[in-house]
């Protein structure tokens, strides 16, 4: 029943939601029908015999107290229904005040939609224009009336790249047709919803790119004439390079080759002027390519594993000719916590360093060069400096040496001479190897120029052990030398290895210091006098028993001398560490004659033999096609001294004949000596030719090596590319051409 009730009572309010003035009408009729109920059955009460006034009264009492209530009732509902027409007046203003806001917001919008700059126009699905700006308007010379609902779109004369964002924009460039003539015009296509009640449409927005592209256009074709006049000042370099090469290939040869013959020593010195000016003039050459390779981005870097020490003291010996010849000292100083062999490009590191090192020594008057090389502050990195005791750099010209044909001064420029090239070239390789390179320097009181590259250890087993390290902790050493860079150098890899030293530029106080204890060695640079080395000798018998004398290569001769026998041993500046440590290591006998530890340094290597080359046992047969006359006549000269059978072909077609002709006899050419550049038919397709004839026959294939003054890294691809197995560059150096013969002939086991 109470189930039913409810279900009743649910109905009617549902009713009463669905038809609120059906509501209002059954209450009023049922207060009025209550009403006038009461008010009727009263009066009639009162007229009726059975009248009661107290019970009339009590009636007329409750009558009035329900008109009380129902007052008190009407009147709480009267000030509910004032509240809540405030609330709804309130609600109604802030409606209002809203609605003004969001009319003033799209009035702005649209102002703004329409002033704007940019093309803006949408479209709605059947691509029919919903909205424009004036923009729009005015680059199609229509009013907006006309292009609404219309499917106008400006005349595209070309299409330029499109992209998609990560939001779905498209992205793209056309160049269309206007009154106003050909724009370029940017647009941004995505979709948008102007509200829930409206499809999405397609929004366009576009800007005028017309002067951006032209720039981007001139800019482009500005970049491909600067890559075109690249291209013809490559071309002009290895055309200039070649023509030069050519004629200075026979001064610096012949001139090598008159140096071998019986000269007055009036002539000698004359052609030695010669050969000096070509080998500057090539240097020169040199440089100039490099920094055209490397400005062309054209630089490539090799990495092959090599050994750090020989590199650095290969350097020093280089350049220990030139710089004894001024006067000055050249010594190397590698931290023994440095790996054996490194992984890195050897050729430019060499190349950095010799420029440096060299550079060091031209503007040093007086004192040396070290050249010291020490782990680096990162991981991986190697610390290479170069110090002098030159005449120093001015601050505000060390911003200026790293820069291309720039020098500290003019003044500099005049006394030494020099392009202002090689810093330049050494710093831009530098960078290109991952490093840097940092000057400090004083006027006056010399330079440090310190490069730091990533050189990693190479992993594999060297091939040759480090050389053993004297234990000579607690050992005394007297080194008596003048307070120079090769005996600071000295000493601090004697304290590195444990020793006493004691470090003496006085003749007198050696001879004092000498009895005051056992010595193990004593070390006298040859420097300090002839004379008076050879008495310290004399005087360090008695209390050494390892006395070493070290000397030049120019000094050497003096070995001879009889005083000099007071010495167990020798060594020869500069100094390397391996020969160092040999001497300090060999077992200490009597004065007998001198020894000087094995290897390379302490064999007079540094000075070219005068005498002729003696010729190998087994000749080559060796074709050389060179249209040059005089470079014809210095490469028969020099092959010919060197024992081997040649032969001359004037040009490439020549050359082809000839060796055609030597294959059909069965005497075919052990080599050919290919020049690049020759009338009728270069050196390139006459290769190819040769390699071509070699695929069908059967046999061995000859060996063609280059010889070229092409030292461009095209020029030597095209070779090899054309199937050539070397290349020698003009001006041809005897060694390397003797070297790429021993090679051949090592290679074909003939015996030299």
């Amino acid at each position: 029943m109470m189930a039913r009730l409810f279900w009743i009572r649910a109905r009617l309010r549902r009713l009463i939601r669905r038809h609120p003035r059906l509501h209002l009408a059954f209450r009023t009729v049922t207060t009025f029908s209550i009403a006038f109920g009461g008010a009727y059955g009263f009066v009639s009460g009162s007229r009726s015999a059975d009248y009661d006034p107290n019970a009339f009264a009590i009636g007329v009492s409750f009558l009035f107290a329900l008109a009380c209530v129902a007052l008190a009732i009407l009147s709480m509902r009267l000030r509910w229904m004032r509240r809540k027409l405030r609330k709804i007046s309130l609600h109604n203003e802030t409606l209002a005040d809203r609605n003004w806001e969001l009319k003033e917001a799209e009035e702005r919008a649209r102002s703004l939609f329409e002033s704007q700059d940019d093309l803006i126009v949408l479209r709605n699905a059947d691509g029919l224009i919903t909205s424009v700006n004036d923009a729009y308007c005015v680059l199609a010379q229509r009013s907006r009336a006309d292009l609404l609902g219309s499917r106008f779109a400006l005349p595209v004369l070309e299409q330029g790249e499109s992209a998609i964002e990560s939001n779905g924009t498209r992205i793209h460039d056309q160049r269309v047709e206007t009154a106003l003539g050909p724009r370029w015009i940017a647009w941004r296509e995505g979709l948008v919803r102007i509200d829930a009640n409206h499809p999405a449409e397609l929004q366009c927005v576009g800007r005028d790119v017309t002067n951006r592209t032209e720039t981007e256009y001139a800019l482009g074709e500005a970049r491909d004439h600067a890559n075109a006049a690249n291209r013809a000042k490559s071309r002009f370099l290895a055309m200039t390079s070649h023509e030069i090469r050519t004629p200075l290939n026979g001064i610096i040869g012949m001139s090598g080759l008159l140096l071998d013959t019986s000269l007055t020593p009036e002539q000698t010195t004359y052609v030695k002027a010669v050969k000096a000016s070509g080998d500057a003039l090539l240097s020169l050459i040199e440089e100039l390519l490099d920094y055209s390779r490397i400005e062309a981005g054209k630089i490539d870097l090799e990495s092959r594993p090599f050994i750090l020490s020989d590199l650095i003291e290969d350097i020093t010996e280089l350049l220990a000719p030139r710089a004894q010849a001024r006067q000055l000292e050249i010594a190397a100083y590698i931290d023994e916590q440095l790996p054996i062999e490194v992984i890195g490009d050897a050729t430019r590191l060499r190349q950095i360093l010799l420029n440096l090192a060299g550079n060091a020594i031209k503007f040093t008057p007086s004192g040396g060069v070290a050249l010291i090389v020490e782990p680096g502050t990162e991981p991986g990195t190697i610390r290479f400096m170069v110090q002098d005791t030159g005449i120093g750099i001015t601050p505000d010209a060390q911003a200026r040496v790293f820069r291309e044909f720039e020098q500290a001064d003019e003044q500099i420029a005049r006394n030494y001479g020099g392009t202002g090239l090689g810093l330049s070239i050494s710093d831009r390789i530098v960078k290109r190897m991952g490093g840097r390179i940092t000057l400090e320097s004083k006027p006056g009181a010399g330079s440090t120029f310190e490069v730091s590259i990533p050189l990693p250890a190479h992993d594999s087993p060297p091939e040759r052990k480090r050389f053993s390290t004297p234990d000579l902790t607690g050992h005394p050493i007297m080194l008596v030398a003048p307070q120079t860079i090769e005996a600071s150098l000295l000493a601090r890899r004697l304290e590195r290895w444990g020793a006493e030293t004691c470090t003496i530029s006085d003749i007198a106080v050696a001879h004092a210091l000498l009895p005051g204890r056992p010595w193990h060695t004593v070390l006298v640079d040859h420097a300090m006098g002839a004379e008076d080395v050879w008495r310290l000798g004399q005087t360090a018998c008695r209390h050494a028993a390892r006395r070493i004398v070290m000397v030049t290569p120019s000094t050497r001769h003096d070995l001879q001398t009889p005083g000099a026998g007071a010495f167990t041993g020798y060594l020869v500046k500069p100094l390397r560490t391996a020969s160092i440590a040999a001497r300090l290591a060999a077992t200490a006998d009597g004065p007998t004659a001198l020894r000087a530890t094995e290897g390379r340094h302490d064999c007079n290597t540094l000075e070219e033999s005068e005498a002729p080359t003696t010729a190998p046992t087994q000749s080559l047969s060796i074709l050389v096609a060179e249209d040059n006359e005089i470079n014809a006549l210095l490469i028969r000269s020099l092959l010919t001294r060197l024992g081997h059978d040649v032969i001359l072909a004037a040009n490439g077609e020549k050359a082809l004949e000839s060796w055609v002709a030597a294959g059909t006899a069965g005497a075919p050419y052990d080599l050919v000596l290919m020049d690049v550049q020759m009338p009728k038919l270069d050196g390139v397709e006459t290769t190819k030719r040769i390699r071509e004839r070699e695929a069908g026959q059967r046999g061995s294939r000859t060996t063609i090596l280059a010889l070229t003054a092409n030292a461009l890294l095209d020029d030597r691809s095209a070779c090899f590319e054309a199937g050539m197995d070397g290349f020698l560059v003009k001006p041809l150096d005897r060694d390397k051409l003797a070297d790429a013969l021993a090679g051949l002939m090592a290679a074909r086991h003939i015996p030299a």
